[in-house]
C-alpha cells in the first residue's frame, strides 16, 4: 500500500506542528490535521486519508471513542489507524489492536523517524 496522505488528530497544538513537519518534510506526504475526535473523523469522511495518527487521550472524544466512529462509518471502516500514547506498554498495545487499531506509536515521537514507523506498521498491519 502507497501511503500518501496522513490525518493526524491530536489535541495539542504542538504535536500537531511537529506532527505536519515530520508527515510533510521527512515523509513526503500531504498532512492533514484535527484538533479533537469529531473535526478528525469529518475530516477523513471528507478526505479520505490512506492511514490516520489518532492521539488516545484527548478532551471530550478520545482516541478510542474516535476509532470506534470511524470503524462505524462505511467510508471510513478501512481506513488503517494507529494509535499514538505516552503509555505504549504491551498490556496497552494489546488492548488497542483489540479494539481495531493496525499499531501503536509511542509519545514523544521521533520526528524523524515517524513517517518510517507509519509505513512499517501499516506494513505488517496488512501481513497480518
Amino acid at each position: 500500500m502507497r501511503i500518501a496522505k496522513v490525518l493526524l488528530i491530536d489535541d495539542e497544538p504542538h504535536i500537531r506542528k511537529i506532527g505536519e513537519i515530520s508527515l510533510a518534510r521527512v515523509g513526503g506526504y500531504e498532512a492533514l490535521l484535527a484538533a479533537s475526535g469529531p473535526e478528525g473523523i469529518a475530516l477523513a469522511v471528507r478526505e479520505r486519508p490512506d492511514v490516520i495518527l489518532l492521539d488516545v487521550m484527548m478532551a471530550g472524544m478520545d482516541g478510542p471513542m474516535t476509532l470506534a466512529e470511524l470503524r462505524a462509518r462505511p467510508e471510513t471502516a478501512h481506513i488503517p489507524v494507529l494509535f499514538m500514547t505516552a503509555s505504549a506498554q504491551g498490556s496497552e498495545i494489546s488492548r488497542y489492536r483489540s479494539l481495531g487499531a493496525a499499531g501503536v506509536i509511542g509519545k514523544p515521537f521521533d520526528p524523524m523517524t515517524l513517517p518510517a514507523q507509519i509505513a512499517a506498521l501499516v506494513g505488517e498491519a496488512r501481513a497480518s
